[in-house]
């Protein structure tokens, strides 16, 4: 099978698509055949080594954490999966920018049936961090005011049409390029990042802040004053802390594996509730210049990619 992973640390030219042995499944296991991954921006940052000291990986790595495929083959103890299913899954330890991968049958479930397979791969880790940030740590509800900043990425899309699902108020910011995207997933306002200060366009203040993008310190501090008292800032990026007089609840995240969240977004995107903005879809075989596209700034959000 081809797969697309790199033998040392580097820079985006270190991917290679290349010829490997099939992938064969273990006890607990099924083998899918791949019909997308996903492109995630943290995973330049594993493929050139800055996170090697808290997510060490064995090399060669099979880059893809996002997985779509339907069952071709079943391990020993499965008896959840039948060859032939449809699932999506999010792989924590990679390998889905294959033609196939050995993917554990408890991190699986069942596609949507309402888009094509290939589009279902850009749920995974990005439908999960959003159903976390809005619903478990953000705990949004109807009537509230929320500030979404960096509403223009993968993430951001699920982020701003969950909390319109929950009955915000939804206030993003975006680029220009984002935008119409933005506006088309529910934003009530939207705030062009790159022309005005995020501080100077919120007019009043918000009940939460569901903040998306790695940003300064100073930026980060610009945040707090925005949130009403006893308000509520998330980060899934970097760790914001108000001052210790401020009465704010702050959390920094880090989104976990969950069939039961994955399952309840497959059952809003089936419904219509949900929809999926896919930007581009690339061939695993453009992986490097797909990763050079976003350390240079020039992707937004979801890029499908296939064998």
């Amino acid at each position: 099978m081809k797969a697309a992973r790199f033998h040392e640390y580097g820079d985006p030219t270190v991917i290679r698509y290349e010829t490997v042995p099939r992938a064969v499944p273990g006890p607990g296991e099924v083998l899918l055949r791949v019909a997308a991954s996903s492109f995630n921006p943290t995973e330049t940052a594993l493929r050139s080594g800055l996170l090697r000291s808290i997510l060490p990986v064995d090399l060669p790595y099979t880059l893809g954490w996002d997985v779509a495929g339907t069952v071709v083959e079943i391990g020993g103890g499965v008896h959840t999966l039948s060859v032939g299913d449809r699932v999506i899954g999010r792989l924590d330890g990679g390998g889905a920018a294959a033609e196939y991968v050995a993917a554990p049958a408890d991190t699986l479930v069942p596609a949507p049936a309402a888009i094509p397979l290939a589009n279902a791969a850009a749920m995974p880790v990005a439908g999960l961090t959003a159903w976390q940030a809005v619903f478990e740590h953000g705990r949004v509800t109807s009537g509230q005011r929320v500030l979404v900043n960096g509403a223009g990425g993968g993430v951001g899309g699920f982020v701003v049409q969950l909390a319109r699902h929950a009955g915000a108020q939804v206030i993003a910011t975006a680029s220009p390029r984002s935008a119409a995207a933005v506006r088309r997933s529910g934003a009530d306002q939207i705030i062009d990042y790159t022309a005005t200060p995020v501080g100077d366009a919120v007019e009043e203040p918000v009940d939460i802040v569901l903040n998306l993008v790695a940003i300064s310190p100073v930026e980060a501090a610009a945040l707090v004053p925005l949130v009403r008292p006893d308000g509520v800032i998330v980060s899934v990026t970097t760790p914001i802390e108000p001052p210790p007089d401020v009465p704010l609840r702050a959390v920094h995240m880090v989104a976990r594996n969950d069939v039961n969240h994955l399952g309840a977004l497959v059952k809003l995107v089936d419904a219509g509730a949900v929809h999926l903005d896919i930007a581009a879809s690339r061939p695993f075989a453009d992986l490097a210049a797909v990763h050079d596209d976003a350390e240079s700034g020039r992707t937004r959000g979801k890029i499908i990619l296939m064998p």
